[in-house]
């Protein structure tokens, strides 16, 4: 994997714990909006809108990068529209990310014992 692919899988992994806690706040708001006076859907809204954005904007980019099969896109996309579905991201994102360092540490002790 080179730096660049790295780092797009990097930003992916960032902003998606933080979308799904900018959703579940909206959903707080929302049901707050509804039961009290308190209102915050206006700015919350506009956060998720911001961290949706980049994360889809993030998720091209590691898709592209990647060159991940529809299947592995679809299912990146469909967790940033669950409401928890970006820590499920994050954590199947963290995951990748080992796994490819422990495969390029392995590919590296066995150029350098040949």
């Amino acid at each position: 994997m080179d730096l660049k692919t790295a780092t797009a899988l990097r930003r992916l992994r960032l902003v998606s714990a933080p979308e799904a806690v900018s959703f579940l706040l909206l959903l707080v708001c929302s049901v707050l909006k509804r039961t009290t006076d308190f209102n915050a859907v206006p700015v919350m809204g506009m956060v998720h809108g911001v961290l949706f954005i980049l994360y889809v904007i993030f998720w091209a980019d590691a898709w592209n990068r990647t060159k991940w099969d529809k299947k592995t896109a679809g299912l990146y996309f469909l967790l940033s529209v669950l409401p928890t579905g970006g820590f499920f991201a994050e954590r199947k994102l963290k995951r990748a990310a080992e796994d490819a360092v422990i495969a390029s540490r392995a590919r590296n002790e066995g150029i350098v014992n040949a």
